[in-house]
């Protein structure tokens, strides 16, 4: 373990003791993942010893390190290095930063379900500190200046036996911080590990508390499930850690609207699963990029048929519930906004009988999300059969899309032989030539020899009635409809 230390840490650790008499300790991943045989992820360390943070403060600051925050209620301190020479400059010129976390021994207490402690009292027993933790696991003390492991609580044991174990009753555990019960499932997913008898149970009768946890922390922690298989390669972590959110029905209170597709069925020719499987899996086999999308690609589905009776027009159900719950775990705008595009479009020519010069225009109206829009579409076929094979749309649209880039036809505007100022001399009114450009670029999709300069210099104003004339047909057909 001393070996994967930063040699800055080690250099603390022993001024730490000189100064104090006390030792410094690394707790938490980085000493699980040493004793389970992971390979470190990142820089990052936890470190704690019976010293109070302010003390600890002075003497990392005096052995070279930048103290970025420091939390005297609760005796943590964040702190950081730039590799070795553990400078600003360094950094400007390219170094490394390490960043660290110090943690005076403490006990917490909590009023139930908030994730900030109500009273936190400082101590030097190794043992309370270990006991305000999560997982026993995560328990395990590494005293850096004797190179020895210190475990109060059993930890090295449910280590081996890749177990999941709460430090204290599950109850108490989960009680205190209602996160705890998305960050079982994350290590689940991680680490492989399985959470033993109790801590399962103590989470299915915690699951509520969830809705007490803020939803900036769930939508964080969802990212980090959705990539748990990334952490360590553990090949169906994705799959594990959503499978234990449902089991525990914590999912229930995350995503409501998804869980609702519990034991609803579907087609029998063409999944072998019931709504809510099929999107756990789909996301499970999705690419890490759209992960997400895939989750909730199908959540239309419940909605659309417990109104209609069928699942029909459950893409379109399923975009304004995308933006409704992505709002609610007030996810950024950009992905929002993708995700609820990529839902709406899911299922556009799944049946293959799109017609091709349709499907070009397409392809060209939405080439800002095409490539993520294959991805969900491969997750989704492979999630309803467990098909990994690729899937027929797919392979069409890529042939066709390989098609259009050897004909040379424009998927952009930057693309095009003409730009605005082109067309300023033959487009009277200058409002409309965007209008006339993206009527130009979908009939270069179309006819992708007539991307010349010239040619579309004679097609802007054809096109451009046409497209009017389309537009105000279309505006007094839905007049017609609303009167």
């Amino acid at each position: 373990m001393r070996n994967i230390l930063p040699k800055n840490i080690i250099l603390l650790a022993e001024a730490c003791m000189k100064e104090t008499g006390k030792p410094l300790y690394a707790v938490g991943g980085s000493v699980r993942d040493f004793l389970a045989g992971f390979s470190l992820a990142s820089s990052d360390f936890d470190l704690c010893a019976p010293v109070p943070a302010d003390t600890f403060a002075e003497i990392a600051k005096k052995n070279g390190f930048r103290i970025d925050a420091e939390y005297r209620r609760t005796g943590t301190v964040k702190f950081s290095s730039f590799s070795s020479a553990q400078s600003c400059d360094f950094a400007k010129n390219g170094g490394e930063k390490s960043q660290f976390e110090y943690a005076a021994f403490r006990s917490d207490k909590y009023v139930r379900g908030e994730h900030t402690p109500a009273e936190t009292f400082f101590t030097e027993d190794i043992f309370l500190d270990a006991k305000r933790r999560d997982f026993t696991c995560n328990a395990i003390y590494y005293n850096i200046t004797r190179g020895e492991f210190e475990d109060p609580l059993g930890g090295k044991k449910a280590i081996r036996d890749k177990v999941l174990s709460t430090v204290d009753k599950a109850d108490k555990v989960f009680g205190e911080d209602g996160l705890r019960l998305m960050r079982l499932a994350r290590m689940a997913g991680t680490t492989g590990f399985l959470p033993d008898a109790e801590t399962l149970a103590g989470a299915k009768h915690n699951a509520a508390l969830i809705a007490d946890v803020s939803p900036e922390r769930i939508f964080a922690e969802l990212r980090l499930i959705l990539e748990s298989d990334e952490k360590y390669g553990n090949k169906g972590g994705v799959y594990r850690a959503l499978s234990l959110l449902d089991e525990t029905r914590v999912l229930d209170g995350i995503l409501p609207e998804l869980t609702a597709g519990r034991g609803l069925k579907q087609r029998a020719d063409f999944h072998d699963h019931d709504v809510l499987e099929h999107s756990l899996r789909a996301a499970a086999y999705a690419d890490r990029h759209v992960r997400l999308a895939s989750l909730l690609h199908d959540i239309g589905k419940p909605a659309a048929f417990f109104r209609d009776g069928k699942f029909s027009e459950h893409p379109n159900v399923g975009a304004d519930l995308c933006l409704e719950i992505l709002t609610r775990l007030k996810a950024p705008a950009k992905e929002t906004n993708l995700i609820c595009e990529l839902t709406l479009w899911h299922m556009y020519d799944y049946d293959l009988h799109t017609k091709e010069n349709r499907l070009r225009k397409f392809m060209v109206s939405h080439a800002d999300i095409l490539n993520d829009l294959l991805l969900v579409k491969q997750a989704d076929y492979s999630a309803c059969k467990d098909d990994l094979s690729p899937a027929p749309c797919v392979v069409k649209w890529k042939e066709l899309i390989e098609k259009m880039r050897e004909e040379g036809a424009a998927f952009s505007l930057k693309e095009l032989r003409v730009n605005g100022n082109d067309l300023a001399g033959v487009i009277e009114d200058k409002r409309l030539i965007g209008k006339a450009l993206n009527a130009l670029l979908l009939h270069v999709a179309v006819c992708p020899a007539d991307n010349e300069k010239e040619r579309l210099l004679f097609l802007a104003p054809r096109l451009l009635s046409q497209s009017e004339n389309v537009g105000k047909g279309e505006r007094e057909k839905n007049a017609a409809k609303s009167s």
